[in-house]
C-alpha cells in the first residue's frame, strides 16, 4: 500500500502561506526592535519572528487570540509584544512593509477593503448580561394546627 506524501516543495509553499520568508524578514526585523531596557529578569524574549508569525496567521484566519497555535508563542506573550510594538509605531511601519510586498507580488483592491467588521453575533445581544438567580423567600412560619378536640 503506498502512501502519497506531499513534495517538500509544496510543503514549503504551504509555509510562506503564514510565515514570513527570510528575504521579507530581513526587511521586517529592524522595524519590530524597541530600544528600551526590560523590566523582566529570566527567561530570554521570543522570537520576534515567530511572534509576528502569530499575528499573520491571525490575520488570516480571524481566530480568536487564545486560539494561536503553541508553536509561535502563547498567547499573552503575543499579545504583550503585539501591544508594545503598536504602542511604539513599530507595527505600523512592518506592516506597511508587508502590505506593500503583498501588493507588488499579488496586487491589493483597495476600494474592496474594510477596516472592520463582524459577522458573528454578538452573544449578549440587546438582553443584556444574564440577571442574578435570586434564593427563593423563605416560608413564612404557621401556627401549629390544633387537634379538632383541642379546639374551643
Amino acid at each position: 500500500m503506498t502512501t502519497t506524501q506531499p513534495h517538500q516543495e509544496q510543503i514549503d509553499d504551504q509555509k510562506t502561506l503564514w510565515e514570513v520568508p527570510d528575504e521579507l524578514w530581513a526587511r521586517l526585523a529592524p522595524l519590530l526592535v524597541i530600544d528600551k531596557p526590560r523590566k523582566k529578569q529570566g527567561r530570554p524574549p521570543r522570537d520576534d519572528r515567530a511572534i509576528f508569525n502569530a499575528l499573520i496567521w491571525l490575520a488570516r484566519t480571524g481566530s480568536q487570540w487564545q486560539q494561536i497555535p503553541r508553536h509561535y508563542a502563547p498567547k499573552s506573550t503575543v499579545h504583550e509584544r503585539f501591544t508594545a510594538w503598536v504602542e511604539h509605531g513599530c507595527l505600523q511601519r512592518a506592516w506597511a512593509v508587508l502590505l506593500g510586498e503583498y501588493g507588488q507580488e499579488l496586487g491589493i483592491e483597495w476600494e474592496w477593503q474594510a477596516a472592520d467588521g463582524s459577522i458573528v453575533k454578538a452573544p449578549l445581544g440587546k438582553r443584556g448580561p444574564p440577571e442574578r438567580r435570586r434564593r427563593p423567600a423563605a416560608t413564612p412560619l404557621t401556627e401549629a394546627k390544633l387537634a379538632a378536640n383541642e379546639r374551643s
